[in-house]
């Protein structure tokens, strides 16, 4: 059980280090773009959809490795094995869509549950960061 936490815990960290890099990033170049502020968030926007992208991949490399290894458990039902169709579950479950096509078996199922409370975060984490960004410039002159 130590090492389904330690796998989980690693694999979330690693999405909220892609995250925290990216937003900060975005904060570092976003006002050196010669931009309107306006095109800016919609950079932004598109910035973090690749964030949130990049961290779906994570968890679904690990769906998938977990999947093909012994003793980590199993991912069940519309499911054939492969790289995609862990990506696909991935993203339903970081996304908190679910749509119940596939079902996580044995351990796996733990690192499903941390997706989602990972997903809803760094979602809602984006959401305030936007919401900062166009607080801080949005007005009718901008």
């Amino acid at each position: 059980m130590l090492g389904v936490f330690l796998v989980n815990m690693l694999v979330v960290a690693l999405a909220v280090i892609i995250h925290y890099e990216f937003l900060f990033r975005i904060t570092r170049f976003a006002p050196r773009m010669k931009i309107p502020h306006r095109y800016r968030i919609v950079a932004g926007v598109f910035s973090a959809l690749v964030a949130h992208s990049i961290e779906i991949w994570v968890f679904a490399l690990a769906y998938f490795f977990m999947h093909h290894t012994d003793g980590w458990g199993e991912l069940r039902g519309n499911f054939d094995g492969s790289l995609m169709d862990s990506a696909y579950f991935s993203f339903t479950t970081f996304s908190t869509l679910g749509f119940g096509d596939i079902e996580p078996h044995g351990n796996l199922r733990y690192l499903t549950g941390i997706e989602s409370l990972t997903g809803l975060v760094l979602i809602t984490w984006t959401a305030s960061f936007l919401y900062y960004e166009m607080q801080r410039y949005w007005g009718p002159n901008k």
